[in-house]
């Protein structure tokens, strides 16, 4: 990625983020901070997802494709979601607050992705790499690249995106979807 973050800037958003979990579980005004205190990078448009995992498991995930907000602003706005929005799980609760581990991925803007024949999709991927959106008419979906971990070969990451989108899992190979890549800065506690 170019531009990565400085070991500060990472550390002042993942802070950021557990000060953002903690004051939204108890339902307190969220954390601010000083304009001027803020790095360009951190002040700049940004696109992130906020994970969270709980005994290796996977607790809440909310973010953002495209960049519309501060940095900083995203990060917050997406670590709230992810302990008390992911339809996925019952909000985190006070207790569980000190178990969480939180992992900050930072997006480029997504690519599109060209291929003429379905078969060919899998090919183009790189695996560990690439975060992948899938797009079908208004359905839509993605899959950071850390998902690659749990489903390393291509056609399962595909089927699996599809079924997340809401389609069947094999709509990829009849079809040529729209495609898009992103990379990520991924950075945790």
């Amino acid at each position: 990625m170019d531009n990565p973050l400085s070991e500060h800037e990472k550390d002042f958003l993942l802070t950021l983020a557990r000060q953002t979990i903690l004051k939204a579980v108890n339902q307190h005004p969220l954390p601010t901070w000083q304009d001027a205190d803020l790095t360009d990078a951190l002040r700049q448009k940004g696109a992130s997802f906020v994970t969270l995992t709980m005994d290796g498991d996977l607790r809440g995930c909310i973010g953002s494709l495209e960049a519309y907000q501060s940095l900083v602003e995203d990060v917050r706005e997406h670590a709230r979601q992810a302990a008390l929005e992911d339809h996925r799980f019952p909000p985190v609760t006070h207790a569980e607050i000190p178990r969480l581990h939180i992992e900050i991925s930072r997006l480029t803007p997504a690519m599109p992705l060209s291929y003429q024949n379905p078969a060919d999709l899998p090919g183009l991927l790189n695996p560990n790499v690439d975060g992948v959106i899938l797009k079908d008419g208004f359905r839509r979906a993605t899959f950071l690249p850390q998902v690659w971990q749990q489903l390393p070969n291509a056609e399962e990451f595909l089927s699996h995106l599809c079924t997340k989108m809401g389609a069947a899992q094999d709509l990829w190979k009849r079809k040529v979807l729209e495609i898009s890549i992103y990379h990520v800065e991924e950075f945790e506690e």
